[in-house]
């Protein structure tokens, strides 16, 4: 399973670095998770570089992608060029975005009629892209998830782990990164935000 972090200049590191880390908590031959950037390197938003290690055209064929946030998503959607190279199918692959990323999922037309999470910030946006934004930490419905606020992030890594994996190696990912003498209570929490979500069986990708 390849799960790709679309991860462009400007990035917010919470975004994309929460969601690498529990992503990275399957550990079994064949799991593979990564950062794809348009370039070679990525600046945050913060200073802090990022090598990619794939590119958007790999993560287009990935089996789950989740798009990440930063302060430039409005000059991203704005670009033809760059936008073309995201060739997502909610048919083929599970699909997330974080905070602002649901501004691009909205702008690739991957969320009509469908209502989605955002940050209060890129709220606004969202709207005026026609989308209705819900006053909730995340949502799902089929094959796509929008998580709204920078620490919802491991809602939408366990989501994909949860539909990939089972709600038991879910569970365990998000064990390991909650907080000492608070797991129980956060996993439940967490778990409580994404099971209405998830259907009854995993999902395989048809991807080739």
């Amino acid at each position: 399973m390849h799960i790709a972090i679309l991860t462009f200049e400007g990035f917010n590191e919470l975004d994309s670095l929460i969601a690498f880390g529990v992503l990275n908590r399957i550990k079994k031959p064949g799991w593979r998770v990564s950062i794809a950037s348009p370039a070679a390197r990525v600046r945050s938003m913060n200073g802090v570089v990022l090598e990619a290690q794939a590119s958007l055209r790999e993560a287009s064929t990935a089996d789950a992608v989740i798009v990440g946030s930063g302060i430039r998503t409005r000059e991203i959607v704005a670009d033809e060029a760059l936008m073309a190279q995201m060739q997502l199918d909610p048919s083929k692959q599970l699909l997330g975005a974080q905070c602002s990323g649901t501004l691009v999922l909205a702008k690739l037309g991957l969320l009509d009629g469908v209502p989605a999470c955002t940050d209060l910030t890129t709220k606004p946006w969202v709207q005026e892209a026609g989308v209705d934004v819900l006053n909730q930490p995340f949502f799902a419905r089929g094959n796509v998830a929008t998580a709204g606020g920078c620490l919802a992030s491991p809602y939408l890594a366990a989501w994909i782990i949860a539909r990939l994996e089972g709600t038991e190696a879910a569970a365990s990912a998000l064990h390991y990164v909650a907080p000492v003498g608070e797991k129980e209570d956060y996993v439940a929490r967490a778990m409580r935000n994404i099971t209405p979500y998830l259907t009854e069986t995993r999902y395989f990708s048809s991807v080739e």
